[in-house]
């Protein structure tokens, strides 16, 4: 029976979406697809989400790839993504009610180490605690199956008794690896639908 419900938040409760922070910069398509393919899909974003880099250094890193003009943007990107704080639709609801409900919920989350600094601003933290458990702290990320099996050491959880959550289906498959059922979250609404599913009603 499932009693615990484990959250990614990029792209599932908090909208961590590149393609969003370039159009509302007001970038040409080139600029944007630049900053998409060398900011967020370099190695130092990676190095940034396990801890090894924090905002400075990814910054002292990165300008040398873009052009002086962009660099205002690229600070903004990598230092105040977050402002101001957008959730993923309809996912404050989701998470309000399976708190209602009675499960346990759990932010299981690749995030660098400014994550502390902008997740309480989110109002569906709220719901959480302190049951975070996040990449940079811990020097690994998903979907490493240590990743998981720390989040079950530590909260003391049963794999069987869990479902986890995450847009990108690799994390959710290593989660499966470890024993711990999972979805691939499609939006909020299919997010009910397949809870349901698995006889989890939110109504």
């Amino acid at each position: 029976m499932i009693r615990n419900i484990l959250f990614d938040m990029g792209s599932v409760l908090v909208d961590f979406n590149p393609a969003r922070f370039t159009r509302e910069a007001g970038l040409s398509e080139e600029d944007a697809r630049l900053i998409r393919e060398e900011l967020f899909h370099s190695i130092e974003w990676a190095q940034l989400d396990r801890g090894v880099l924090d905002d400075r250094q990814i910054l002292e890193r990165m300008r040398p790839r873009f052009p002086e003009r962009l660099w205002p943007v690229l600070e903004r990107m990598v230092c105040r993504w977050d402002e101001p704080p957008v959730m993923i639709p309809g996912m404050y609801e989701v998470a309000e009610a399976l708190s209602r409900r009675g499960y346990g919920l759990y932010l299981l989350s690749n995030a660098g180490l400014r994550h502390d600094e902008y997740w309480p601003r989110y109002p569906v933290s709220r719901f959480f605690g302190d049951r975070l458990l996040i990449s940079a702290h811990e020097k690994i990320t998903k979907p490493d199956p240590r990743f998981y099996r720390l989040a079950l050491e530590r909260f003391g959880l049963e794999p069987a008794e869990c479902l986890f959550i995450d847009d990108v289906p690799v994390n959710a498959e290593g989660a499966v690896y470890c024993g711990i059922p999972a979805l691939v979250f499609r939006g909020a609404e299919r997010l009910r639908r397949d809870l349901a599913a698995l006889g989890i009603r939110l109504d």
